[in-house]
């Protein structure tokens, strides 16, 4: 007989290329890592130390889903990113050794109620709300790490088969190396926790019917429709 006084939820997973789950444990996200588009969020684009968010682990949503328009918002921006799978545990990770603990990679949809976000930064509060709601992570099939390099390669985000971000790894103002290391300082990483790694210039608002389309090059795709 179960110990638990209610079923216990289901374990949230993304698809592994050529088959297979990667579970996923928990979901950190850089804030502004590339610079163009921490001057269009009005911030300094510096290498100022990274800060952090989180999302649930639920709220991935795989396999090209439809993505509800959420509640509470006039402005869901997509945020496209390079996502890091971490299959290795680890604590204050030296930079050199941080490979050493990824397993995959895949691209991801950082989706943002931007209205709920500015006004969280307006009155000092979280910004749970803004950017860890339901479905707010679709993600696209995970890559095993070996034979890619993440310090370089092109993303893009089309919506409606036109370019809205288009960028390169090498911009990202902290390398996945360095984020790797730097956030194993703040939490001892483990097997199952991502890390989406910031997302370049050009966030905008979406609407219900819009088709999100995006890439990061030798990763892989993401795509998902608002309903």
């Amino acid at each position: 007989m179960s110990q638990y006084v209610i079923a216990p939820p289901s374990q949230a997973a993304i698809p592994v290329q050529g088959g297979g789950l990667f579970p996923v444990r928990r979901i950190f996200c850089v804030g502004r890592n590339y610079a163009e588009h921490a001057i269009e969020m009005g911030s300094d684009p510096t290498r100022e130390p990274p800060f952090y968010f989180t999302k649930p682990a639920d709220a991935v949503l795989t396999g090209g889903a439809d993505m509800p328009y959420p509640p509470m918002t006039k402005q869901l921006h997509h945020e496209m990113e390079l996502v890091v799978a971490i299959g290795k545990a680890g604590a204050n990770i030296p930079v050199e050794r941080a490979l050493e603990h990824v397993w995959g990679y895949c691209a991801g949809l950082d989706m943002t109620r931007r209205d709920l976000q500015n006004e969280a930064k307006k009155t000092g509060r979280p910004w749970d709300m803004g950017k860890g709601f339901d479905h707010s992570a679709p993600m696209g099939p995970l890559r095993p790490a070996a034979g890619f390099d993440p310090s370089r390669g092109r993303i893009a985000l089309k919506v409606n088969g036109a370019i809205r971000q288009e960028s390169d790894l090498s911009k990202l103002i902290w390398s996945v190396p360095e984020v790797i290391a730097n956030l194993s300082e703040l939490v001892a990483l483990a097997p199952g926790d991502l890390i989406m790694t910031g997302t370049p210039e050009n966030v905008a608002a979406v609407q219900r019917g819009d088709l999100l389309e995006g890439v990061v090059e030798g990763v892989g795709e993401v795509h998902t429709r608002l309903v």
